[in-house]
């Protein structure tokens, strides 16, 4: 399974409703005057932010949204129902492109905002709006307008405080798991996560949002791997969690993971590369205790890492509880300085 931050889809907003020809026919009135309703409008297309998505990839299965049409109008001046407008729910933080024109319409950042993206057709009018005084009895009807369609972009980037950085099967979503109630697949082998998930953490009376982001490899800011795709969902990141393995399954360098991985975001984007992090050093728990600092100093030093670091097991929950609380001081940090 691939995962999509990006999808095209078609949008078909309804047609307005036709107007009515018709005469008021009744006992003793032989010559009613015209009585033909008008249609009702077309349904229009919004867009709705929903908190709990976190993914497009339903985008690939449904390309198509289309509202209802409005109905036709009736005799005895009765106007055709309108079609109820259809709401489209996406996630948070996904921008919505025109691709005939490249027009940015909009973007979609707060739970429940809507964003009218088709308009629906506009009602047709029925013989008795045409009625005057030269022309008591006309036959002229209008019919209801197309409503709005639409080839559509969508591109979403997560939305977190905290953003998670490391290579493939580092414990990313194992420590999501154990500090949120975000619960991703977690699995011995590389690129568990395929999907960006989003998980709320608690540090005291303070909550901030972490973004688990799939594994990156060398070479993914050119594509490679899950490619440069999920680089960008780190950008608005107010803050970067880096997570290291200190004992690979695959017999890797701790150091150059930590490296390659610093690597592909420089060339990426210097702003990402700039932004405040922290370093977790995962899995301290295979190490016997009295040789844990030891090995640790080891890795900062090697990487020439000055900043701040914790010793976790995110698979135990070793070290987590300084870590959460660090993470929050440095987003407290970054919005003051914001």
């Amino acid at each position: 399974m691939k995962f999509v931050d990006s999808a095209t889809i078609r949008i078909e907003a309804g047609k307005g409703g036709s107007g009515c020809l018709s005469f008021r026919r009744e006992k003793y009135i032989p010559d009613g005057g015209p009585d033909g309703g008008d249609g009702g409008d077309g349904g229009s297309v919004f867009f709705c932010g929903q908190e709990g998505l976190n993914t497009l990839s339903e985008f690939r299965y449904k390309r198509l949204f289309r509202a209802k049409n409005g109905q036709p109008g009736s005799g005895r001046d009765k106007r055709g129902k309108s079609a109820v407008d259809l709401y489209v729910e996406i996630p948070l933080g996904t921008q919505i492109f025109d691709l005939e024109t490249d027009e940015l319409i909009g973007e979609i950042t707060t739970q429940g905002q809507n964003l009218l993206v088709a308009k629906g057709g506009f009602h047709g009018l029925g013989n008795a709006r045409f009625k005057s005084s030269i022309n008591r009895a006309p036959r002229q009807t209008s019919p209801g307008t197309l409503g709005e369609v639409r080839e559509i972009g969508l591109e979403m980037s997560v939305m977190a405080d905290v953003g998670l950085l490391g290579m493939p099967n580092a414990g990313k979503s194992s420590l999501i798991r154990q500090i949120s109630g975000a619960r991703p697949k977690v699995a011995d082998y590389p690129f568990t996560t395929l999907h960006p998930n989003l998980g709320v953490v608690k540090a005291g009376t303070q909550h901030f949002v972490m973004a688990d982001i799939p594994g990156l490899i060398e070479k993914a800011s050119e594509g490679a791997g899950l490619g440069f795709e999920f680089l960008k969902h780190l950008s608005r990141a107010r803050a970067l969690l880096h997570v290291v393995d200190i004992l690979p399954a695959d017999g890797s360098n701790p150091a150059d993971n930590y490296l390659t991985i610093e690597q592909e975001l420089a060339k990426f984007d210097e702003g990402l590369f700039q932004k405040p992090r922290i370093l977790a050093i995962n899995k301290v728990d295979l190490i016997a205790e009295e040789k844990r600092e030891e090995c640790t100093s080891q890795l900062l030093e090697s990487i020439g890492y000055k900043g701040k670091s914790f010793n976790i097991s995110a698979l135990n929950g070793l070290g987590c509880k300084p870590l959460i609380y660090g993470l929050s001081e440095l987003i407290e940090q970054v919005s003051n300085d914001e």
